[in-house]
Protein backbone atom coordinates (compact mmCIF):
# COMPACT_ATOMS: atom_id res chain seq x y z
CA UNK A 1 0.00 0.00 0.00
CA UNK A 2 1.02 3.21 -0.82
CA UNK A 3 1.18 5.14 2.69
CA UNK A 4 1.82 8.67 1.51
CA UNK A 5 -1.27 8.43 -0.25
CA UNK A 6 -3.13 6.59 2.62
CA UNK A 7 -2.44 9.08 4.82
CA UNK A 8 -3.09 11.99 2.94
CA UNK A 9 -6.61 10.57 2.15
CA UNK A 10 -7.65 9.45 5.47
CA UNK A 11 -8.14 11.02 9.02
CA UNK A 12 -8.39 9.22 12.01
CA UNK A 13 -6.94 8.47 15.44
CA UNK A 14 -3.52 6.76 16.00
CA UNK A 15 -1.64 5.29 18.80
CA UNK A 16 1.99 4.77 18.93
CA UNK A 17 3.14 1.73 21.45
CA UNK A 18 6.89 1.46 22.61
CA UNK A 19 8.12 -0.38 25.36
CA UNK A 20 11.72 0.47 27.17
CA UNK A 21 14.52 -1.84 27.45
CA UNK A 22 12.92 -3.64 30.67
CA UNK A 23 9.86 -4.18 28.62
CA UNK A 24 7.29 -1.65 30.34
CA UNK A 25 4.85 -0.65 27.47
CA UNK A 26 3.58 3.06 27.01
CA UNK A 27 0.51 3.86 24.47
CA UNK A 28 -0.08 7.24 23.48
CA UNK A 29 -2.27 9.07 20.76
CA UNK A 30 -0.31 10.62 17.94
CA UNK A 31 -1.75 12.06 14.80
CA UNK A 32 -1.10 10.34 11.25
CA UNK A 33 2.66 10.17 11.09
CA UNK A 34 4.44 12.20 7.96
CA UNK A 35 5.59 9.91 5.40
CA UNK A 36 9.20 10.84 4.00
CA UNK A 37 10.79 11.24 0.54
CA UNK A 38 11.98 7.36 1.03
CA UNK A 39 8.95 6.09 2.42
CA UNK A 40 9.71 6.39 6.36
CA UNK A 41 6.84 7.08 8.33
CA UNK A 42 8.22 9.85 10.71
CA UNK A 43 6.51 11.50 14.23
CA UNK A 44 7.18 14.48 15.77
CA UNK A 45 7.55 13.66 19.48
CA UNK A 46 8.03 16.04 22.50
CA UNK A 47 10.66 14.75 25.32
CA UNK A 48 8.15 12.17 26.87
CA UNK A 49 7.82 8.61 27.51
CA UNK A 50 7.10 7.43 23.92
CA UNK A 51 10.35 9.27 22.89
CA UNK A 52 12.31 8.58 26.10
CA UNK A 53 11.28 4.32 25.11
CA UNK A 54 12.54 4.79 21.67
CA UNK A 55 16.13 5.75 23.43
CA UNK A 56 16.23 2.07 24.49
CA UNK A 57 14.44 0.33 22.24
CA UNK A 58 14.15 1.02 18.50
CA UNK A 59 10.64 -1.26 18.15
CA UNK A 60 7.46 0.16 17.99
CA UNK A 61 3.90 -0.40 16.79
CA UNK A 62 1.44 2.02 15.30
CA UNK A 63 -2.40 1.47 15.52
CA UNK A 64 -4.38 4.01 13.10
CA UNK A 65 -8.40 3.99 12.87
CA UNK A 66 -10.11 5.33 10.25
CA UNK A 67 -12.65 8.61 10.88
CA UNK A 68 -15.97 7.59 10.53
CA UNK A 69 -16.63 4.76 12.30
CA UNK A 70 -16.33 1.24 11.83
CA UNK A 71 -12.79 -0.74 12.12
CA UNK A 72 -11.00 0.27 9.49
CA UNK A 73 -7.27 1.06 9.60
CA UNK A 74 -4.27 0.10 9.64
CA UNK A 75 -1.70 -1.13 12.15
CA UNK A 76 2.23 -0.96 11.81
CA UNK A 77 5.15 -2.59 13.18
CA UNK A 78 7.95 0.02 13.08
CA UNK A 79 11.63 0.26 14.11
CA UNK A 80 13.44 3.79 14.60
CA UNK A 81 15.96 4.58 12.23
CA UNK A 82 16.84 7.84 13.07
CA UNK A 83 16.13 11.00 14.95
CA UNK A 84 16.89 14.79 14.84
CA UNK A 85 16.26 18.13 16.60
CA UNK A 86 16.11 21.69 15.81
CA UNK A 87 16.86 21.26 12.06
CA UNK A 88 14.21 22.50 10.03
CA UNK A 89 12.85 19.76 8.54
CA UNK A 90 11.39 18.95 12.25
CA UNK A 91 9.77 23.23 11.84
CA UNK A 92 8.57 22.49 8.64
CA UNK A 93 6.50 19.28 9.23
CA UNK A 94 5.49 20.26 13.29
CA UNK A 95 2.01 20.69 12.77
CA UNK A 96 1.38 22.33 16.12
CA UNK A 97 4.63 23.96 16.84
CA UNK A 98 2.91 27.50 16.48
CA UNK A 99 -0.29 26.50 17.47
CA UNK A 100 0.84 24.50 20.62
CA UNK A 101 0.62 25.99 24.14
CA UNK A 102 4.43 25.59 24.48
CA UNK A 103 5.92 26.60 20.92
CA UNK A 104 9.57 26.91 22.13
CA UNK A 105 9.35 22.73 23.28
CA UNK A 106 11.98 21.04 21.91
CA UNK A 107 10.44 18.70 19.34
CA UNK A 108 12.24 15.92 18.10
CA UNK A 109 11.73 13.92 14.82
CA UNK A 110 11.56 10.35 14.97
CA UNK A 111 11.80 8.32 11.61
CA UNK A 112 11.01 4.68 11.64
CA UNK A 113 11.08 2.01 8.77
CA UNK A 114 7.83 -0.07 8.46
CA UNK A 115 8.52 -3.80 9.06
CA UNK A 116 5.14 -4.91 8.98
CA UNK A 117 1.56 -3.68 7.72
CA UNK A 118 -1.97 -5.45 8.82
CA UNK A 119 -5.38 -4.38 8.69
CA UNK A 120 -6.45 -2.76 12.03
CA UNK A 121 -8.96 -5.71 12.31
CA UNK A 122 -7.63 -9.42 11.65
CA UNK A 123 -4.37 -11.17 10.76
CA UNK A 124 -4.14 -10.25 7.17
CA UNK A 125 -2.28 -12.70 5.35
CA UNK A 126 -2.12 -15.94 6.29
CA UNK A 127 0.38 -17.42 8.06
CA UNK A 128 2.91 -19.82 6.01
Amino acid sequence: MNLKDYFEANKGMGVLSTADDQGRVNAAVYARPHVLDDGSLAFIMRDRLSHANLQSNAKAAYLFREEGGGYKGLRLHLTKTREESGTPLVAELCRRCKIADKPDAVRHLVAFKVDKELPLIGAGESPE
